[in-house]
């Protein structure tokens, strides 16, 4: 059936596909359309079907719902509501000709609609069906008179009648209750009272819906609504004591006298005389207990409140019953009677094996009550008994171990550390001779802390000594162990006890928990062991436990406080250390410190844990201490990145002026200069393109920063551009970058190249694994160039140039004619000699290896068979010779003799044309 077929039928299509075919696939939709539709049905709008159908109808929708609730699970309100349709539909027939049977399944079926409607919440339709009910049953009851024949006939159909009125009486009653009609409830209970008389049946029924109405106006403070329904209840139950059981009727007093003492302190002697009531009833220890509360709230005489507690013995009750009363009496300052209470108690049970909780109970009440000296002494009878024989059970010996460890622990905290460890005391003559008790080692360290605060140090030793033999791992145990150790100077056994033990850490099988737990432990262990060592003057144990600190703390502010302490606290020592192994380690623990705050810093920034100042303020500080560290760091250039490269992240939270530019830029610089002195010095070449890209990340940041700093002032003799430049060259020729060739071309560009730059470029270009000639080539003439250019030119720089460049053209005297027609190279060593001709100051072992390279040139020429070039380039080599100092004699000679042999065995030859 769809949807669209549901909603076209009509409201006996629908009974009929839910009841007979049973076969509606969308059985909560169907009860709320035929719940609506049936209050716009009458008799009037269903004039084609008979009477007899329509009751056919609601039986069987009726049954249906009877077998369908369970297998089909439906809730009480849909239930109400097919009983609710189901009945309307039944009482749509006329009553005037129905038969008896008709009469008493309406009567029946408007009840049992009526509470289930009570049942899910719904009083006011309820009421209607009650009422209903009601009408129907006076119909029945006139039927019934004109058809009996005897008067026997007579009172039987009356009582039958009157047991259903009492029924529905009873129901409209729950339905008053629920809609807190409290007169309309009353009334119709009282009804059934009077008719119990006629219907002794129903009396237990009334007794327990009565005592349920009690229950319920109880829980909504309505105590005198409430005093009235267990009073009723109470009646009624005794009027059948056959069916209600005595322990009911106490159980309906107790809360009746409950009700009086939370209803009116007026109300006291009807509470105490309910309750009397209900102990002469049924005693039980609640009725007692209570009775007890009841003259307690109500301020009765000592006497009368001694009699009770007498009474109480006199009725055998149990030990912990008494002490519960002990303890009550405690509560509302009857200290004398409970005192006296708790006395007869432990003469009354000495016998039992439980009298123990008697004793104890007595000594805790004392010791709160500040009757110390009187606690002394029940507790040196108690510790007395147990040593000859009068033992507490083990759960006990713990119990007054708690109440002893309470009593020192508030001496303790006033500062009575005699008083503390004398209880103290008590618990160890307690624990000699009961070693079940666990907390041994916890009870040794209490004692040494209160010797500690004595300044008895040898008493706290021993008492740390006695702890760690039966509790070595604790770390309170550690932690006493660490403060004993610092106090005797001890820094190897106090840097022992703070080493963080990894089984306190380690999560393997245990709890998620208790690792977490274990971890606070720790850290608080750490934090207070760091400010223990500082105030003692133990700076090296001090530093240990702050860097265990920042290690494992997860609290970043606190992380950042214990580095910044272990910072100033190290520092000014390692600054003051020559180079050494030493040195390294402690440059290395700071550099781990720093990497440490680093992402502490971070959460710290985009948390939500301070102010944008402090967080600037903190970033500040470590990032100048990063700096510092790395300039320190000059045999060190691996070291010295680190703290660069730490200094720069750090920097990256602080607002970015101009300094801190200028400080990012130099801790790029640095470290990418180092990054690629480590590549050149690479073992592997995965090793040297790790470093080199490494490097050319930094370069890419600086170059970004170098731009933005341009924009704040001038930095014209900053030399960051050119040294950018240089480190990207070495980087890409170096990794044989394909792009190299298309970054040149914005190199050779630039405005502003020094000749120095152009140089570097041609060594990088030549130096292994690279080799660009072409490009070094280029850059030398440039270079050249540019020297050239100068009014005054650097003879020394010149002469150095000029020789890297011949070297590259002519890298074995021979000249390269690939590189650079012979034309050109004649052309530098012409300009060279002309400088040396008209400057002084040109080196004169450049002049001497200018003169020996055109002396080979010409040799070269020779074996060339090209005359005349070679007798050029010899000549030209004579001409470097004059332009000697010193050193021209020691060729002089040998060159004049070799040249003359040269021309005179050209003059015998053909002399070839240039």
């Amino acid at each position: 059936m769809d949807a669209v077929d549901f909603h076209l039928m009509d409201f006996k299509e629908v009974v009929e596909n839910l009841v007979v075919k049973d076969r509606s696939p969308v059985i909560p939709e169907t009860i709320d359309r035929l719940f609506v539709d049936i209050a716009n049905i009458n008799r009037e709008s269903m004039p084609e079907i008979q009477d007899s159908q329509i009751e056919e109808m609601a039986v069987n929708l009726w049954n249906w719902v009877v077998i369908k609730k369970t297998t089909l699970g439906l809730s009480e309100e849909q239930s109400a509501k097919l009983r609710h349709v189901a009945c309307k539909l039944a009482c749509m027939c006329e009553c005037s000709a129905a038969s008896e049977e008709t009469i008493r399944r309406q009567i029946l079926m408007n009840m049992k609609t009526g509470k289930g409607w009570v049942d899910v919440g719904n009083a006011v339709i309820a009421d209607q069906f009650f009422q209903a009910a009601m009408d129907v049953l006076e119909q029945l009851y006139v039927k019934l008179l004109q058809s009996c024949s005897t008067e026997v006939h007579v009172t039987m159909q009356k009582t039958t009648v009157e047991r259903d009125v009492f029924r529905v009486l009873s129901y409209q009653a729950e339905s008053a209750v629920a809609q807190e009609d409290f007169q309309r409830a009353s009334t119709c209970i009282l009804r059934c009272k009077e008719m119990l008389i006629r219907l002794p049946k129903m009396t237990g029924y009334l007794h327990i819906l009565c005592y349920s109405f009690g229950v319920e106006t109880y829980k909504q403070n309505k105590y005198e609504e409430s005093s009235f329904w267990l009073r009723q209840s109470y009646d009624i139950g005794k009027m059948d004591k056959c069916s209600v059981q005595l322990g009911m009727l106490a159980k309906v007093l107790r809360l009746l006298a409950t009700a009086y003492m939370d209803w009116d302190d007026k109300e006291y002697y009807k509470a105490l005389s309910a309750i009397n009531l209900a102990n002469k009833e049924h005693l039980t220890p609640s009725g007692l207990f209570l009775k007890m509360k009841i003259l307690l709230k109500y301020e009765t005489a000592n006497e009368e409140v001694f009699g009770a507690v007498m009474e109480i013995l006199h009725h055998d009750m149990s030990l912990d019953f008494c002490l519960n009363i002990a303890k009550l009496l405690m509560g509302h300052e009857r200290e004398s009677v409970g005192f006296y209470f708790l006395k007869i108690i432990c003469e009354h049970f000495k016998s039992s094996e439980n009298v123990g909780k008697a004793l104890l109970l007595h000594v805790d009440m004392l010791l709160q009550r500040k009757e110390e000296l009187l606690a002394r002494e029940k507790i040196e009878e108690i510790i007395i008994g147990h040593q000859t024989g009068r033992q507490l059970t083990t759960e006990l010996v713990g119990c007054l171990h708690n109440i002893i460890w309470k009593k020192a622990a508030q001496s303790f905290e006033v500062q009575d550390y005699a008083d503390a460890l004398h209880w103290y005391y008590c618990s160890l003559r307690l624990y000699t001779c009961d070693q079940t008790y666990v907390d041994f080692a916890k009870l040794q360290r209490n004692v040494a802390s209160c010797y500690l605060h004595l300044e008895q140090l040898d008493k706290a030793k021993e008492a740390v000594t006695e702890a760690e033999r039966y509790d070595p791992t604790n770390i309170f145990t550690k932690f006493y162990i660490f403060k004993i150790a610092v106090l005797e100077g001890n820094s190897d056994r106090a840097l022992q006890a703070i080493t963080p033990s990894e089984n306190l850490l380690r999560a393997g099988e245990q709890e998620e928990n208790y690792v977490l737990t274990n971890r606070g432990l720790l850290v608080t262990f750490l934090s207070l062991a760091a400010q223990f060592a500082l105030q003692n003057e133990q700076h090296i144990v001090a530093g240990k436990a702050l860097e265990y600190l920042a290690q494992y703390s997860e609290d970043g502010q606190e992380v950042l406080t214990a580095l910044k302490c272990f910072l100033r606290l190290v520092l000014p020592k390692v600054s003051q250390m020559p180079e050494s192994e030493n040195k390294k380690k402690e440059m290395d623990r700071l550099l781990t410190c720093l990497n440490t705050a680093l992402p502490k810093l971070v959460q710290y920034f985009y948390g939500e844990a301070s102010t944008s100042g402090s967080r600037t303020n903190e970033a500040h500080w470590f990032r100048k201490i990063a700096w510092n560290l790395a300039v320190q760091c000059n045999e060190d250039p691996v070291t010295m990145r680190e703290f660069f490269i730490i200094s720069y992240k750090l920097s990256q939270f602080c607002p970015s002026d101009q300094a801190i530019l200028i400080a990012q830029k130099t801790c790029l610089l640095v470290a990418s200069a180092v990054d690629l002195e480590q590549g050149r010095k690479a073992s592997t070449t995965s090793e040297q393109v790790m470093l080199l890209n490494r490097a050319l990340d930094q370069i890419h940041k600086c170059r970004d920063i170098w731009n933005r700093l341009k924009e704040t002032g001038d930095f014209s003799g900053d030399p960051c551009e050119a040294l950018l430049l240089l480190y990207e060259f070495e980087v890409k020729v170096k990794m044989n970058d394909p792009l190299l060739d298309s970054f040149l071309e914005s190199v050779w560009e630039l405005p502003h190249l020094e000749s120095k730059t152009l140089e570097t470029i041609a060594s990088l270009a030549m130096e292994m694994p690279a080799h660009y000639p072409s490009i070094a080539l280029k850059a030398l003439k440039k270079a050249l160039f540019l020297y050239k250019r100068k009014e005054s030119i650097d003879v020394l720089r010149y002469s150095k140039c000029v020789h890297s460049l011949v070297n590259l053209l002519v890298p074995d005297g021979v000249p390269s004619e690939e590189l650079c027609p012979l034309e050109e190279i004649w052309g530098y060593f012409e300009d060279a000699l002309s400088l040396i001709s008209h400057t002084e100051g040109y080196p004169e072992m450049e002049i001497v290896w200018l003169m020996i390279k055109s002396w080979n040139i010409g040799v070269f020429m020779y074996g060339s068979s090209k005359y005349i070039s070679s007798e050029k380039w010899c000549g030209l080599a004579l001409h470097f010779l004059d332009h000697l100092g010193s050193l021209k004699r020691n060729y002089e000679t040998q060159m004049h003799i070799l040249y003359s042999e040269l021309v005179e065995t050209l003059d015998k030859k053909k002399r070839p044309t240039c």
